[in-house]
């Protein structure tokens, strides 16, 4: 059975803006041997499926650094210390990215981003009756376009790599598993 490897000691190595490097030194329980192992700190992510009223999904495209190209995805960003609750940083995400409020934000799942690397959370969130109440406010590194899309179109939109960001294809099989249950929980409540 593998166990926890303890801890013997930790250090911060770098501090930048959206997270800090650490490294961990740790005793193998199998071997009893030390390794350093490197972690990067990073605040809690939220990301928003917003549906509107009439079924369709805001989605967003926005240039990613990391891959050097535009990507589709949902709204999200980081869980601030301000925000408290992920719901709050959801709820403030999906306005500032999009412009959109919603009637509901509902918490439908979390994963661990990579947790080889990573000690961070992402938390998805379905946002119902989405709608448009003001222009989005980026922040000075933004530069988003907004659409509605077919919520049914978003399986081939995974499918033929327009969608290929993992942590938004991930929302969606939250999404999916969480409509799921709806489902078989009115099915139940119909007898």
């Amino acid at each position: 059975m593998v166990q926890n490897w303890k801890k013997l000691a930790s250090k911060q190595l770098a501090d930048y803006r959206i997270f800090t490097v650490r490294q961990d030194r740790r005793v193998s329980p199998r071997t009893g041997r030390e390794h350093d192992f490197f972690v990067l700190d990073a605040d809690d992510w939220v990301n928003v499926i917003p549906l509107t009223p009439e079924g369709k999904v805001v989605l967003i495209h926005q240039f990613r650094h990391g891959t050097g190209e535009v990507t589709v995805e949902i709204p999200g960003g980081i869980v601030d210390l301000a925000d408290g609750d992920p719901s709050v940083a959801a709820r403030r995400e999906l306005l500032e990215e999009t412009g959109y409020e919603a009637d509901e934000i509902i918490h439908i799942g979390t994963v661990d981003p990579n947790p080889a690397f990573l000690n961070n959370k992402c938390h998805t969130y379905l946002a119902l009756n989405a709608r448009w109440v003001q222009t989005p406010q980026f922040d000075g590194a933004e530069d988003i376009a907004v659409e509605e899309a077919d919520l049914a179109d978003v399986a081939g939109m995974i499918g033929d790599g327009r969608i290929t960001h993992a942590l938004v294809v991930t929302a969606f099989y939250h999404l999916e598993r969480y409509r799921a249950k709806e489902r078989r929980g009115a099915k139940a409540a119909s007898g």
